[in-house]
């Protein structure tokens, strides 16, 4: 069985820590910072950090990947296409990574960065800062035709999924899903359980692709009510559902 924590870092970052508990060995993923990791591992003496696995270039997930190698010897693996510090093995669409014994699939999820990849092994989905809880990362690099079709391959994938992504953004995202579809009544639950969690500090995540299909607008183009309100909006018809996304992220920047 693997353990997974939540490391803090910065003022809404989370590293993931993955821990093989039988045999003392452990992962994380994005550690933007080298602290939180370097603290835990002393906590914990006799644990061996085996793998970092990076998700995109941004400093926030890769700051401290040059220090935890330096330490610990980790296996840095990250996406191809693009600059990772000290990476190991360079990951692509389709490769598979075995972590902690489990078998990862790396999915192409380009849009905040052009290389940006996630890391899926059921029911565990690592997606750095493509898709959030009730939202999806700024498009920095890519297209919206391109992260429209990342986040169309997340959706994709078994409702039971756990999703991990790297922020606490979810209640702000859920401010602005809730604006987008005020008649949501899964919506409005959901608002109610993450205000009642952030008011006493606690953390959001995992969601599940189930919850994310049902709540986040920018996974619920094709509905005629999210289409409506992003046509309000841009004050046209948006005659795709990459135009209704490219209206939802321009909304939700200014939001």
């Amino acid at each position: 069985m693997i353990q997974i924590d939540a490391l803090p870092a910065f003022s809404d970052n989370y590293i993931w820590l993955l821990q093989d508990t039988a045999k003392r060995r452990c992962a994380v993923v994005d550690p933007g910072d080298a602290g939180p990791v370097l603290k835990w591992l002393e906590a914990h003496p006799g644990w061996v950090l085996e793998d970092i696995l990076v998700t995109h270039h941004h400093h926030d997930h890769v700051g401290g990947v040059q220090a935890l190698k330096q330490a610990t010897g980790a296996r840095v693996c990250g996406p191809a296409r693009e600059r990772i510090p000290a990476r190991d093995l360079a990951l692509d669409d389709g490769d598979q990574v075995q972590v902690l014994g489990m078998d990862l699939q790396v999915i192409a999820v380009p849009g905040h960065t052009l290389g940006h990849i996630a890391y899926y092994g059921a029911p565990l989905l690592f997606c750095g800062d493509t898709l959030f809880a009730g939202g999806c990362g700024r498009l920095f690099e890519g297209t919206p035709e391109q992260m429209h079709h990342s986040l169309s391959r997340l959706a994709a994938l078994p409702a039971e999924t756990l999703v991990y992504c790297t922020h606490e953004y979810t209640l702000s995202n859920l401010r602005f899903a809730k604006a987008v579809e005020p008649s949501n009544r899964e919506l409005g639950q959901r608002f109610d359980d993450v205000t009642r969690l952030r008011a006493n500090d606690r953390i959001t995540l995992p969601s599940t692709i189930a919850l994310e299909r049902a709540t986040n607008p920018f996974l619920r183009t094709a509905e005629t009510s999210v289409k409506q309100k992003a046509d309000e909006w841009k004050g046209h018809s948006n005659p795709s559902q990459v135009a209704v996304f490219a209206a939802l992220r321009s909304w939700k920047d200014t939001f």
